[in-house]
This record gives C-alpha cells, structure tokens and sequence, in this order.
C-alpha cells in the first residue's frame, strides 16, 4: 500500500493520496485549499491516476478543492449526505466569528459540488483496485466519516478527518457538533482497533490507536477496550 500526504492551505489540512502500488489507480482524500500543484507533484513522483475523491467531512479545509480536483481528473467525489451542504455553504458549518472571515480564508471564490458528485451510505467503496471501509463517525460535524483501509496481511491504515489527532481530538463547538457523539464515535471507530492501527488525521502527524489510547488526553472518558 502507498500513501502520501502534504498540507493544504493556510489551515494546514492534510491531503492524503493513496494507492495499491506505485503506477496505479489511487484515491485522493480531502484536497483542501490550494491542493492542486502538492497534488500533481505527489501524482507524478508516484505515477498515479486519480479514480476518486474521498471527503471525511464538509469543513471548507478539507473539500475546497474538491470539485476542482474531480471535475479535472473527471472521476465522482463521495461524502456523508449529511455534509453535503456545506460543500455549496460553508459557513453554516462555522462559529460566527469564522464564518464571517470566510470570504477572505477563500479569496472570494465561490464554492461548488463536484459534478459527479456521490452520497456515502456505509457500503465500501471499490476504487483503484482497494476496498475501501467507510464507518459514520458523526461528532465533529453530523456527516463525518472514516475511511478504512487494509487489515489483510497488516494493520489497517484510519484515515480520520477531525475526529482524532496525535493527542487530540476534533472540535465539537462548531455547528453540528456534538462532544457525547464524538466520544461515542472514537469508541465503536478507533478504540475498537488494535493498537497497531494507523491513525492517519486531518491535521498534524500520523499516529496509532495504541499511541492514542495511552497518551491522548481527551480519550480519558472512554472506557478502556
């Protein structure tokens, strides 16, 4: 399995891309602001054919260049039916005071869905020759998801969104958010797993489950598995 990452834009939102192999089909998850030229570079180094665009959840960081990407590679984006709205409306997902910054976090460009644009239902995803598990992790905001890859002959790979970080875990003040749910969702999704789990999140560096059950702060109010 191949994955690569960088941060996009100015909140630093990790784009991840990955593949079977290198010179294959991959998926593209969570191209955020000013993706496009850290994602042709990763496409090229690796010989990769985007067959997809995968949302973890509709927070303006993350899908701002959502619709650029799959529209250019011609391929559909899948997102929670739950978030799909903000990916036209973004600032109903925000506090007051951000979403009043919106216009100048963007640039004055104007948001859009995808147009081959596909709702999430659970059901795996078979993209690029990989399976792809989606678990419904709402908390952060109501559509949030994971993304679940591997586990045949090694550990599974999370790919998180803002539902868990090394050493955090996601907002819930935001519109839709809800700590109770989150704290529910980190149980049944990530503290499941084994301890070898990779923990691939939204922002900072990677981690594992087992890093973050014995270190994470947050995670406290959980029981232990």
């Amino acid at each position: 399995m191949l994955i690569d990452a960088f941060p996009a834009g100015p909140l630093a939102a990790n784009c991840y891309v990955a593949a079977p192999a290198p010179g294959a089909g991959c998926v593209v998850v969570d191209p955020g602001q000013s993706a496009a030229a850290d994602l042709d570079r990763v496409l090229a180094e690796h010989r990769l054919t985007p067959e997809g665009v995968l949302l973890t959840h509709g927070h303006f960081d993350h899908v701002w260049s959502a619709a650029e990407t799959a529209d250019r590679f011609g391929v559909p984006a899948y997102v929670h039916p739950a978030d799909r709205a903000l990916l036209t409306d973004p600032a109903r997902g925000l506090d007051p005071v951000l979403a009043t910054q919106l216009s100048g976090l963007l640039g004055g460009a104007e948001p859009a869905e995808p147009r081959d644009l596909r709702e999430l239902d659970g059901t795996p995803l078979h993209l690029a020759g990989m399976e792809i598990g989606v678990e419904h992790a709402p908390g952060h905001t109501p559509g949030s998801v994971v993304f679940v890859l591997g586990g045949e002959d090694g550990p599974e790979a999370l790919f998180t969104g803002d539902l868990l970080f090394a050493g955090s875990i996601g907002r819930t003040d935001f519109p839709g958010g809800d700590h109770g749910e989150i704290l529910h969702s980190l149980e049944r999704v990530c503290l499941s797993r084994p301890d070898a789990t990779a923990v691939l999140p939204g922002h900072g560096p990677r981690t594992t489950v087992g890093r973050e059950r014995a270190a994470n702060p947050f995670l406290r109010d959980i029981p232990a598995r």
